[in-house]
């Protein structure tokens, strides 16, 4: 008996002739847009406090022209410059009939991305040989996954829509347009060089026109982060200073057991989420054993493919070896990736699949995925529809009652500054007041995180910390609070000061507005 998942496919370099090459991916990308419109119905008003961080940001971005979360106050903690960047822009659009519009901004933002991962995915499938199935496949495994929907407003759809992007290039063999899809990953997350790296490697095409590749990457990345190093003053974002800043656990748990925090919460909502990928890794090993058995004879997959898969492996180890807090976002795009890889993979192995047998075992593995998808399906509305709180959610308050507070807040301070609870992103958005902590308010950065943080650190890491911030003006002075806004536990004391909230994650919650004492 044959080992179908061990066989070296037919010669796929080019693909075959169709008739109208458009009409999958159109076909794909109409449907993805369709569905990205009805999920931003199911999730929008839900969004989590870090996802009204981007909308504020790009508000400023479109009405005032600042890189800033706080009007009047720059900032440089948006991780993903892009989402910023693009949600600005199509805010800017919205005031042509009407005041900015963010949210809009937002569910525009899902429906093209969303139509762009189905258009690539067809592209891909077509170029593997694949039917339309296999490319709808691993797109619904990306878009109904409940971890990407209960992070929707970061940027949860740009990280496998850039990658899958990059992945088309290299298997294309455009090294300049690689390059350029290179650059706009490393707007979407910097850490997405993890891809860039390993896709150009395992790309023939890509390592043979690298400096093609790199001027590609140049003019679309460089731009930006010359800009945010001569301006802003570092090219990396604050929040590299900020995430170091904090726990490297949370409950006991860090990003390596994070999934079992995730699984204890609930079982098979986690396996739908995480299940994909898992296979995803299984699939990789085999392809890698593939790989080394096969080294003078056709590749079982396509180098851009196996390192689909390998990056998104890598990404995870990264940040394992990093320690970092296990929220659920930094998981989407081992996640994500990992997931297209074992749809695109299976896709492979059947179409080269020579007995029966074979194919039945690789039937079963699609039936498997599938199963999965229609599992985060089931997870999605299971607690109906559409969303009071995401499925997964650890705010202190629901989008609604921080909304309630934040309008209430900015209504009594007005102009005088008010200090963040430590959630700052929906409060920032419907309070449009003064409200700081280190992710407005650089001077607390300063302060707080960089002063110190060179004090300690060692060479070569001082070094790197003063070129990233030899542009900064360190007499940045903290803005001195006139309130401060606090959470506690269960209900509050009441009066005009005083907010009841609820959080699914965290029951009942209240917020108290507390004047304080100049001097």
């Amino acid at each position: 008996m044959s080992t179908g998942l061990l066989n070296p496919p037919l010669d796929r370099s080019t693909p075959s002739p169709v008739a109208n090459p458009h009409r999958a991916p159109a076909i794909l990308a109409a449907s993805g847009a369709v569905v990205a419109a009805v999920l931003f119905w199911v999730v929008s008003g839900s969004l989590t406090d870090d996802a009204y961080i981007s909308l504020s940001a790009a508000r400023n971005l479109a009405v005032h022209g600042e890189w800033a979360i706080v009007h009047g106050l720059t900032a440089n903690t948006s991780t993903s410059p892009l989402n910023v960047l693009v949600l600005g822009a199509l805010t800017f659009l919205t005031r042509l009939w009407g005041p900015s519009d963010p949210l809009l901004a937002l569910g525009m933002l899902n429906v093209a991305v969303t139509a762009l991962l189905g258009w690539v995915l067809a592209l891909i499938g077509r170029r593997l040989g694949l039917g339309t199935f296999w490319a709808a496949l691993a797109g619904a495994l990306v878009v109904f996954n409940p971890f990407v929907l209960s992070a929707v407003g970061l940027e949860v759809l740009l990280i496998p829509a850039a990658v899958a992007v990059m992945v088309w290039f290299a298997l294309d063999g455009r090294a300049v347009w690689f390059g350029a899809a290179a650059g706009t990953a490393a707007l979407v997350r910097l850490d997405l060089l993890v891809f860039v790296l390993v896709i150009a490697t395992l790309s023939p095409a890509i390592r043979g026109q690298v400096s093609r590749a790199l001027a590609g990457f140049a003019a679309i990345a460089g731009p930006w982060y010359l800009f945010s190093w001569l301006v802003l003053g570092s090219a990396l974002p604050d929040t590299f200073l900020i995430k170091q800043g904090q726990a490297s656990d949370v409950g006991g748990f860090n990003y390596l057991t994070g999934p079992i925090m995730y699984f204890e919460s609930s079982l098979w909502r986690t396996v739908a989420a995480f299940g994909p990928a898992a296979l995803g890794f299984v699939l990789l090993l085999l392809a890698l054993f593939s790989y080394a058995r096969y080294r003078k004879r056709p590749a079982p997959l396509p180098g851009a493919i196996l390192a689909l898969g390998l990056s998104g492996a890598l990404y995870y180890i990264a940040y394992v070896v990093l320690d970092t807090v296990p929220y659920h976002w930094y998981y989407v795009a081992p996640a994500t990736t990992l997931a297209m890889f074992a749809v695109l993979a299976a896709g492979t192995y059947w179409t080269a699949a020579r007995d029966t047998t074979d194919r039945a075992a690789v039937g079963a593995l699609a039936g498997l995925l599938a199963v999965l998808g229609a599992g985060a399906v089931y997870f999605d509305v299971e607690g109906g529809l559409p969303w009071e709180a995401p499925p997964i959610f650890g705010n202190w308050a629901s989008a609604q009652d921080y909304e309630r507070v934040g309008r209430a807040v900015g209504a009594l301070v007005g102009d005088a500054p008010v200090r963040s609870p430590g959630e700052i992103g929906t409060l920032a958005y419907f309070c449009e007041c003064v409200i700081v902590d280190e992710f407005s308010d650089r001077g607390l950065v300063v302060e707080d995180r960089l002063v110190p943080r060179l004090a300690e650190a060692s060479e070569p890491a001082r070094t790197l910390l003063r070129a990233n911030y030899a542009f900064f003006d360190y007499r940045l002075a903290p803005v001195n609070p006139a309130f401060d806004l606090r959470y506690g536990e269960g209900r509050g004391p009441g009066g005009p000061m005083s907010w009841e909230v609820f959080s699914a994650a965290r029951g009942v919650g209240h917020f108290t507005l507390v004047p304080l004492t100049a001097g």
